[in-house]
């Protein structure tokens, strides 16, 4: 059975299609990753999914039931537009999510203290929200996502703003919940964190599906057409080297796309340089997005990286 199941969905905003005829099915029990620019319909095609706002046609199934809403006991979700009880002690706080979700007292009281301690943040139970730092008021969040053990959890950009310690005490809960069995859906500006971590890609474009699938799937669609290059020579002659159709400078190493021989771009730099690096490889999916969405998606990526 899948998780999630978007059959034919379309959703418009006045004259804007912000999603269009999508059909997408998650997995039970995979990791998913959502990718696209700014405004392409990422964060719409999440709240459908937890029927904050409806489809105009088209239906969506989550565990084989198109009823429910965000506040369903078998979902939990972490919004990008984070908010707390600042007002509120870690501990009642989270006591109080997950009443929302049916808890009883003593497995509320096991969960965090469970999660607390994952984050080495025990010590912190009793302190009031608004005396945390942001990395560690992030963490808390995101506990209160997963308090009731979701069956499906929804993460829109989890690692937005936090520090790489952070960063990695969060991936490693996610990736213990899936081994656990829990479906997770989300979507980030990180290319090189979904390459690593999702079991699948799902990418939208001005409303359309433009990628699906596995990574190693979609990476096969484009072939070996990459180069990866370290390169002690003028930089400007990489643009004009035989077959190569465009270049990505990525500070330590340049990327060249190319069509044709890749031992003929070997012997020019030969001569006008030295090599410490020659890779033919398949695209990364950095460089997958860049092709599909274009130039301007670098702003962006930067933008998501920044935040």
């Amino acid at each position: 059975m899948n998780a999630v199941s978007i059959r034919n969905v379309t959703k418009t905003y006045g004259s804007h299609r912000a999603v269009d005829n999508l059909s997408l099915e998650v997995p039970t029990g995979s990791l998913y990753g959502f990718i696209g620019p700014n405004g392409s319909g990422k964060t719409t095609t999440i709240r459908m999914i937890l029927r904050i706002i409806q489809p105009d046609q088209g239906s969506i199934r989550v565990f084989d039931s198109e009823g429910g809403s965000a506040a369903n006991d078998q979902v939990g979700y972490l919004p990008e537009e984070r908010g707390l009880y600042k007002k509120l002690s870690v501990r009642r706080m989270l006591k109080y999510y997950a009443s929302l979700k049916g808890l009883s007292s003593r497995e509320c009281e096991l969960q965090t203290n469970r999660w607390l301690e994952h984050f080495e943040a025990s010590e912190w139970a009793n302190k009031k929200i608004e005396s945390l730092s942001k990395g560690m008021s992030q963490k808390v969040q995101f506990i209160a996502s997963i308090i009731a053990a979701p069956k499906l959890l929804i993460l829109d950009e989890p690692f937005s703003g936090l520090d790489p310690v952070n960063a990695e005490s969060i991936r490693a809960a996610i990736l213990q919940l899936r081994a656990e069995g829990t479906t997770i859906i989300f979507s980030t500006h990180d290319m090189a964190v979904a390459e690593k971590m999702c079991d699948y890609i799902f990418m939208i474009f001005r409303g359309d599906k433009v990628l699906d699938g596995t990574l190693e799937s979609i990476k096969a669609e484009y072939g070996a057409d990459t180069v990866r290059l370290r390169f002690n020579g003028p930089r400007e002659s990489l643009s004009v080297l035989p077959g190569v159709q465009r270049v990505t400078d990525m500070g330590e190493y340049q990327e060249l796309q190319f069509n044709g021989d890749p031992q003929a771009i070997l012997s020019r730099l030969c001569e006008q340089g030295s090599i410490s690096l020659f890779e033919i490889a398949q695209p990364s999916l950095h460089d997958i997005f860049i092709r599909i969405a274009g130039e301007d998606s670098q702003a962006a990526l930067a933008e998501g990286a920044a935040s």
